[in-house]
């Protein structure tokens, strides 16, 4: 049997079918690019969905969690250790908010935003108890728990797996006066959002979206929250993607790239107003703030500092753009993004043709995924160069005459 097939029939066999991969069945990776088990190299352009900003096994990265995994992997929060508090203190300051609470996962960051906004509600702003109401805008995606399949608009997220949380309402993204209308409801607690939505399809708002909503926000005596786990930490040529508007939101959640794509992190940012809501035994993680996570999480956030990955990620995403705008292909409808985080619509009566484009992708050296049918993402690792990024645009250009035979 195919080295490939046998681990693609194992996983058929074995596991969950929750997942429809590309046929790659990936053994090591460097930077940007990958190997699958016969030696075929990739470009990766989806980063783990942005969790690979860095670029694949970053040796200070990889350094620092193969020495504190020798020495002290966890010790629960239900004593200190001597690594957390470093952390906690280096990405306060890096971000500028009072506090930080550790988690592991996206959605669990998710969830605790969501938890932190409703404590805050009752507790600072004098919402009647369970009255609380939290804005989301309509195709988001922060996760897939049940609270958060309860305010998805995405049948393939929700159906079938009611009942649902109430308290959240769906207003459509990018729309202002909807949210300003929203607002005037007096048990409204918070706004969630992306600031650009990446599931979706890399759907960039309009400028101004962010800071208009900052204001509402803040004259509304709203809380502003902020999911930026795929768009932060340099994937859209800023650290943050509100700070191309230079806003701060009250509430911030990151996780994917915090890691550097090793072990599940995740934190949400706050000041005390809201994060001190929250008291002992209110809520935890056992995993959460462990020793080995605060230290890959803080070199992970040094070597983007470091290695100035935010500027890179602003330029190569400029000359990719450019360069898939010179393809001039009739069934690219749209090209869109920011940074390296960017997306093509295609155009074509066969609703398969993305897949089978990201297929052709695969067959000449270069690894994506549709979203959504019609829509294929493009975020490679940060560190890319123009070089890798011009043979990537390449493979591209030579892969779409596919979509002539569907």
């Amino acid at each position: 049997m195919h080295p490939s097939s046998y681990y693609i029939d194992l996983e058929s066999r074995y596991g969950a079918h929750n997942y429809h991969p590309i046929e790659a069945v990936i053994e090591s990776a460097s930077g940007c690019e990958m190997w699958d088990v016969e030696g075929k190299k990739y470009f990766d352009f989806l980063s783990g969905y942005s969790a690979i900003n860095q670029g694949h096994c970053h040796p200070r990265i990889i350094k620092a969690l193969q020495e504190q995994a020798a020495v002290l992997t966890l010790t629960s929060r239900a004593f200190y250790n001597n690594k957390l508090g470093e952390y906690q203190k280096f990405i306060t300051s890096l971000l500028g908010f009072d506090k930080m609470l550790p988690m592991n996962t996206g959605a669990e960051g998710v969830e605790t935003a969501i938890k932190l906004a409703r404590r805050w509600a009752y507790a600072v702003k004098g919402i009647p108890e369970n009255k609380a109401k939290i804005i989301v805008c309509s195709e988001n995606f922060h996760g897939r728990t049940s609270t958060i399949i309860s305010f998805s608009t995405d049948p393939s997220s929700f159906s079938q797996f009611g009942p649902f949380m109430p308290g959240f309402e769906v207003i459509p993204y990018n729309d202002l006066k909807a949210l300003e209308e929203k607002l005037m409801d007096k048990h409204v607690a918070a706004f969630l959002f992306e600031p650009i939505q990446g599931e979706a399809g890399i759907l960039v708002p309009d400028e101004g979206y962010l800071s208009g909503a900052r204001r509402l926000c803040t004259a509304a005596n709203v809380l502003m929250i902020a999911d930026e786990i795929q768009t932060g930490l340099c994937r859209t040529g800023k650290m943050l993607c509100c700070d191309h508007e230079n806003v701060k939101p009250d509430v911030l959640i990151l996780g994917k790239a915090l890691s550097g794509g090793t072990i599940p992190i995740s934190a949400i940012l706050a000041n005390d107003e809201v994060m001190l809501t929250i008291k002992p035994g209110e809520h935890g993680s056992t995993f959460g703030g462990n020793p080995m996570a605060s230290v890959v999480a803080t070199v992970s956030l040094q070597v983007l500092i470091d290695e100035n990955m935010a500027e890179n990620a602003a330029q190569m995403g400029h000359l990719f753009r450019e360069g898939l705008h010179k393809i001039n292909s009739p069934y690219i409808k749209t090209i869109r993004g920011k940074g390296l985080m960017n997306a093509i619509v295609i155009d074509h009566p066969n609703k398969d043709a993305a897949w089978r484009l990201c297929e052709r992708f695969k067959e000449n050296g270069l690894l994506a995924k549709p979203t959504h049918g019609d829509k294929i993402r493009f975020a490679p690792p940060l560190m890319i160069n123009e070089s890798q990024l011009r043979e990537a645009l390449e493979i591209i250009e030579h892969s779409l005459p596919v979509l002539e035979q569907c």
